[in-house]
């Protein structure tokens, strides 16, 4: 069963499968506030479906899972007051407390937010035009706390360092490699492969994985922050209202390199 109830996204359930799809392929499948709310909604929708044993998340087209957080959005001030209106870190809440594996697949870049989105699902499957990466410090835009801190318990401390502060490029090979996708299979068998995971997760006892995905994000809840937003309100309060912060946005629409040299103190 389909459903073309949401604006950024498609919702498909059946056969113990829901299938949740970024549907924004011209922006790369770019998150804005209307795609995080709705995100959260759809995962929450499946974690409450008793005919839904496993989650797919995954981006339209080939070309990319999802290229982060849509610039345009954040330029005309979409996180100035996130956590209050948009909450992106809801949609990692409800992929850690759906109570369902959720599986990341990941088609072309899986960048910034559509990177950490993908470490936090259950699994990923990569197919091999897969390219993974942060770009915070490239556009500043900066994340924070355990969205920033669980990356060292999927690829260890030093990589996830290298990950975040450098803002490089990852092929699915290195991904693979790295930790941060399951396996990597050629773009053509991606679909037959997502489905084997997924008829393998079916055919297991439902309490049982339940149970064991709380007992792996039980580990990590001492990571969470004290208060949403706490490093970049105690370090840089007024942050995106910035020109710091407008360099980031403007030199991406420009295509051009960003000067951030001059805002070193």
């Amino acid at each position: 069963m389909s459903t073309q109830e949401y604006e950024d996204i498609l919702y498909e359930a059946g056969n113990g499968v829901a299938r949740i799809t970024i549907n924004r392929p011209k922006s790369l499948n770019a998150l804005s506030g209307v795609t995080m709310v709705e995100l959260t909604r759809a995962i929450e929708r499946a974690g409450n479906d008793a005919s839904v044993g496993v989650i797919v998340l995954t981006g339209a087209g080939d070309r990319a899972f999802s290229s982060g957080g849509d610039v345009k959005w954040e330029k005309e001030g979409g996180l100035k007051d996130r956590h209050v209106g948009v909450n992106p870190r809801a949609v990692h809440e409800a992929i850690r407390h759906c109570g369902k594996p959720v599986i990341a697949v990941v088609k072309g870049y899986a960048i910034g937010m559509g990177n950490h989105l993908a470490y936090f699902c259950d699994v990923t499957i990569a197919a091999d035009n897969a390219i993974f990466g942060q770009n915070g410090p490239r556009v500043g835009s900066p994340a924070e706390g355990w969205l920033v801190t669980y990356a060292q318990r999927v690829v260890g401390v030093k990589k996830a360092r290298e990950m975040w502060m450098l803002c490089r490029r990852y092929t699915a090979e290195q991904a693979l490699e790295m930790g941060l996708c399951n396996v990597v299979v050629p773009l053509a068998d991606l679909e037959a492969e997502v489905d084997r995971w997924c008829a393998e997760i079916n055919s297991l006892s439902p309490t049982c994985l339940k149970i064991v995905k709380a007992s792996f994000d039980a580990d990590i809840d001492y990571l969470r922050d004290p208060s949403p937003n706490h490093f970049q309100k105690m370090m840089a309060p007024d942050f995106y209202e910035s020109e710091e912060s407008k360099e980031g946005a403007e030199a991406f629409f420009e295509k051009r390199a960003p000067d951030f040299m001059q805002f070193r103190r």
